[in-house]
């Protein structure tokens, strides 16, 4: 054991102990044993600490941190990288729904519509049985009359190959 035993730091955990010790005293009258017991084990912690000569080591890791963070916000450098950051996140988010909506591409600059390319290309949205087709918007409302019944036929018939294709029958 050293010769000069520094005070500071045992007196500091022992004065953080005993305002943790009251603090765990409301607690278990509130809560119950169970946590008035675990409320004190966290309070002897800092007179643990300042006993083995830490708590120096730890109001230096304070202080230091605290110096950073001040010096943090007052520089204008600091703020620089900031906003350099955050206008990486933008790009980054507007580059992806550009991507999923597929402008913006190879073949978008070389004289492309700036839609999709469809499933059969093997890039884009794939087209389903219950995909919304180009141009439809919405529910198609139905038809009355003969013509009805013909496009009804048709669009079964559309079914009924999609299906055999797939060796549904």
């Amino acid at each position: 054991m050293p010769e000069q035993l520094p005070i500071a730091g045992p007196m500091l955990g022992a004065a953080l102990t005993v305002v943790g010790l009251l603090i765990s005293w409301v607690v278990w009258r509130r809560s119950g044993a169970a946590s008035g017991l675990r409320a004190i084990s966290w309070s002897l912690l800092p007179l643990a600490v300042g006993l083995m000569g830490l708590m120096s080591i730890l109001w230096r890791l304070v202080f230091e941190l605290f110096g950073f963070f001040v010096g943090l916000v007052f520089n204008p450098m600091v703020w620089a990288g900031v906003a350099v950051a955050a206008l990486a996140a933008v790009l980054w988010v507007v580059s992806g729904v550009m991507r999923n909506r597929g402008v913006g591409g190879a073949k978008d600059r070389s004289g492309g519509s700036g839609q999709p390319k469809s499933a059969e290309s093997g890039r884009g949205p794939a087209a389903g049985i219950g995909a919304p087709q180009p141009g439809a918007g919405g529910a198609a409302k139905p038809a009355k009359g003969p013509a009805a019944k013909k496009g009804a036929d048709d669009d079964l018939g559309d079914i009924e190959d999609l299906l055999r294709k797939h060796g549904i029958e």
